[in-house]
């Protein structure tokens, strides 16, 4: 389906920012390990700095390096809703640099259920990005390809279209797992039991 696979590994290798659909929303988003890219996201968005990012990925194997080990009640989430428009907030590994995580000791993990931004991550390097949404801040997000195009171009360096694969429009619910409880920090678009 992707027919710019390439071009999308040379925007990321190259310190690029791309943006692309996912289930909830449309996401801005950049390799985590180039913090030069990662301060582009905070300007193209003028997003305050104490605001962190996520990390995304097409499957949840990939993104296990970058957090401490998931306490019980998180594994159970992540088998129920990945992949899917759960956000899981836990404590970051030293893989996770602290400019993603704005100083923060943890840091949140999503695997989008969207074929489109499943291939973009089987292509890149480490299969993960670190993400936010496709809109500037205390703006609505994008949920549409037109939205993204009218948000971020000339912002972003790539927006990759969505292929008919939409976003359905809500947020992520985010979830924070430290240790053995449960904290709802956003309720979004699906509804966390155990």
């Amino acid at each position: 389906m992707l027919d710019n696979k390439e071009k999308i590994i040379d925007c990321l290798t190259s310190g690029g920012v791309i943006a692309y659909v996912t289930d909830t929303v449309w996401g801005l988003g950049c390799l985590p390990d180039n913090k030069e890219a990662v301060k582009k996201i905070y300007d193209i968005k003028k997003r305050e700095a104490q605001k962190p990012l996520i990390l995304m990925s097409n499957e949840v194997y990939s993104l296990l390096p970058y957090v401490k080990p998931v306490p019980k009640i998180g594994q159970k989430l992540i088998k129920k809703y990945f992949p899917g428009a759960l956000t899981v907030v836990t404590y970051k590994s030293d893989l996770t640099p602290d400019y993603i995580t704005s100083g923060m000791e943890t840091v949140g993990i999503r695997v989008p259920d969207n074929e489109v931004f499943a291939q973009i991550c089987s292509v890149i390097p480490n299969h993960v990005l670190a993400t936010t949404s496709a809109n500037l801040s205390h703006q609505p997000s994008a949920k549409t390809y037109e939205q993204a195009l009218d948000n971020m171009s000339g912002l972003a360096d790539m927006i990759i279209e969505d292929y008919g694969y939409c976003a359905k429009g809500l947020e992520s619910t985010v979830v924070g797992v430290m240790n053995d409880e449960l904290r709802i920090f956003r309720q979004g678009a699906i509804e966390v039991s155990i």
